[in-house]
């Protein structure tokens, strides 16, 4: 703040601005030694406040001069030295509705209300006093427009200020920068959205004023910081980074408070491509390589598996259909996901048969630690669109390294497929590829997760090696219709039969996201008088179902929702009240599950249904006869077969 070593002048032109006061109430001693001590100094560069009282009763111009006393009294010194120009100040009641100030050519006007409100104060009024706020921001903000003119500030042209704001560079459009701040949700003031220029001046107003801003937003408290080599004092910060996952029912708390000193890496995640229109070039992702509490940060925190996350964009869709169309004009939400790194594998190589690469990235511990951070302000306040062709996964994983750390926004890495991405970060030395090279270590040591369905193709290849079946790849036998593979399930030994198990509970896996996608469409239906094929009104209580279903994801996709006040990062009190929140949509989220599960299987037509209670059948036919081989058996060891496992539901939200 400004130190006693500046001089500030406030000059006044009323000669009743000088008389003792008689009703005034004393303002706080250090803001009168503060301008005795600015008046008593020898003149240097400074800023020049005229105050325009020819107006003011001499109450009103004492009152005028503790508002600007109190406002320069905060102000960095540097600031001070950057505006070095004398500027006349009015109190003006022909300001526009809403309109606290403006710094008009080079005069400063204030809204007169405003210093009205200031004088009706309590005695004891502080610093929180809602007057006392409103009359500091209007002077504060309307000098920062001041500053932000002046050579020495520009802040508002500053690439790396318009990172942090959020009017992000956009691919394939030559470096210019995209016209909308999707930065919309936990915003101290909507106004700071309307340009670069009112964003400054909104988040100096905050740096000046509130102690928490350091807390809410401390990636912009350290750029104002360095760029006054001053910065106020502030609060303590709650511990760690919050984010809310998604997966409450997977025996994790909601709200995730992330320490960065415990990511030890950030690998960039690719889900290979398959034949899907919206998949071809596959998923890019970021990896959170997360120690488990008892482990020094190293190495070894690769084999705590259950501690990683997986940093994911994702379309959310909050209706029931997947619209491609919709997807190329930017109608789906984009929304930053924090999803356990165990649910993406199963959700990628055992779901959707891909596999996936986990590429190490290249980062100090201050630029992980950096990027987090960027990362907790995306997932708290960032309302995207998801384009699929140009702001998809790759472009907004781009995005968030581009804008997270400065050292990669010089380089060549914008792209609008995962692919294309991986290769230039492989080109810029960011990404570490070589660790594929050896296709069995990268198994092994968790840089690779292969698609299921090699797997699946090994366990045919036992039981077609028993069996004599007739198809000749796996592909063939989970097509075949399930009465069809049924008499085969009977025959096989104790070590044939695992096989089968695992590849009939493969077989419902697919056929419940095939019935999972045609509830979709069913329940697309609009009209209210629809009927299911069966003539009944079965279908207008699951789509009901459905749209919660859809809305309480929808808040796990928009965490922002789930507090009404404050912004920024959640600081302590609010943590507590998203905990508590969190944990009742989860509930509520698993109830509803539950009930849709049993309500839809109605839906479907016969012949699914038809093919779902088949494959049932086969599962526990299956089960029962292996428990009665192992049983003859004497207990006698399956042999490598790996241990089944339920199946993972489908996702609601899709992905690329």
């Amino acid at each position: 703040m400004a130190p006693p070593a500046l001089a500030v002048r406030i000059l006044a032109t009323h000669p009743s601005a000088s008389r003792p006061r008689t009703r005034q109430r004393r303002p706080p001693l250090r803001w009168w030694a503060a301008s005795l001590l600015a008046c008593a100094l020898p003149s240097q560069a400074s800023l020049r406040l005229d105050l325009q009282d020819d107006a003011l009763s001499p109450e009103q111009a004492i009152a005028s001069r503790q508002v600007i006393d109190g406002a320069l009294g905060r102000l960095p010194r540097a600031w001070i030295e950057a505006v070095d120009r004398r500027i006349p100040v009015e109190w003006r009641q022909d300001l526009p509705p809403a309109v606290h100030g403006r710094a008009r050519g080079d005069r400063l006007l204030l809204r007169r209300a405003l210093l009205d409100d200031w004088m009706a104060r309590p005695a004891d009024a502080a610093g929180d006093d809602p007057a006392t706020r409103a009359a500091l921001a209007a002077v504060v903000h309307e000098l920062a427009h001041f500053l932000d003119r002046s050579p020495a500030g520009r802040m508002s042209r500053d690439p790396r200020l318009l990172d942090l704001a959020g009017w992000q560079v956009a691919p394939l459009r030559l470096g210019l920068r995209t016209s909308r701040n999707a930065f919309t949700d936990r915003s101290p003031d909507r106004y700071e959205l309307e340009s670069p220029a009112e964003f400054v001046a909104v988040n100096l107003e905050y740096f000046v004023l509130d102690p928490a801003y350091a807390c809410r937003r401390p990636a912009l408290y350290r750029y104002f910081a360095d760029r006054f080599g001053d910065a106020p004092p502030h609060a303590d910060c709650a511990a760690g980074l919050p984010y809310l996952q998604p997966d409450a029912d997977a025996g994790q708390k909601p709200l995730l408070e992330l320490d960065p000193a415990r990511v030890y890496a950030v690998d960039y995640l690719l889900a290979e491509g398959n034949d899907e229109a919206m998949s071809r070039w596959g998923h890019g992702m970021l990896r959170l390589v997360v120690c488990a509490p008892e482990r020094p940060r190293g190495p070894e925190c690769r084999l705590d598996l259950h501690y990683h996350r997986v940093l994911s964009f994702r379309a959310f869709v909050d209706d029931v259909q997947v619209s491609s169309w919709r997807g190329l004009t930017g109608s789906y939400p984009s929304r930053l996901f924090l999803l356990p790194l165990q649910q993406v594998v199963d959700e990628y190589t055992k779901v959707q048969l891909r596999g996936l690469q986990s590429i190490p990235l290249r980062l100090s511990e201050d630029e992980i630690a950096a990027l987090l951070e960027r990362a907790a302000r995306v997932h708290w306040s960032y309302d995207g669109r998801y384009y699929f062709l140009t702001n998809n996964c790759a472009v907004e994983t781009w995005k968030l390294l581009h804008d997270g750390i400065p050292r990669l926004a010089a380089q060549p890495l914008s792209s609008i497929t995962p692919t294309s991405l991986l290769r230039r970060l492989e080109r810029a030395g960011v990404a570490d590829a070589s660790v594929l090279d050896d296709p069995d270590a990268a198994l092994r040591l968790g840089y690779r997760f292969a698609s299921a369905n090699a797997h699946y193709q090994a366990m045919f290849d036992v039981a077609r090696g028993a069996l004599r079946l007739p198809q000749p790849s796996v592909e063939g036998w989970l097509d075949l219709p399930p009465a069809d593979r049924a008499p085969w399930l009977e025959r096989g030994d104790l070590r044939t039969s695992a096989a089968l198990l695992l590849l009939e509970q493969a077989a419902q896996r697919r056929e419940e996201l095939r019935a999972r996608d045609a509830l979709k469409r069913l329940l697309g239906r609009h009209a209210t008088g629809d009927r299911d094929r069966n003539g009944n009104e079965a279908g207008d209580a699951a789509r009901a179902r459905l749209r919660a279903i859809l809305a309480l994801e929808g808040v796990f996709s928009h965490p922002a929702q789930l507090l009404s006040d404050g912004y920024g990062l959640p600081q302590r009190a609010e943590r507590e009240t998203l905990a508590t929140q969190a944990v009742r949509r989860a509930e509520q989220l698993r109830e509803h599950d539950q009930r849709l599960r049993s309500e839809a299987r109605s839906l479907l037509p016969t012949q699914q249904q038809a093919r779902l209670a088949a494959i049932e059948a086969n599962v526990t036919l299956l089960g029962e006869r292996l428990r009665r081989l192992h049983r003859d058996s004497g207990g006698l060891d399956l042999g490598r077969l790996p241990a089944s496992a339920a199946p993972p539901a489908p996702p609601i939200v899709p992905t690329q």
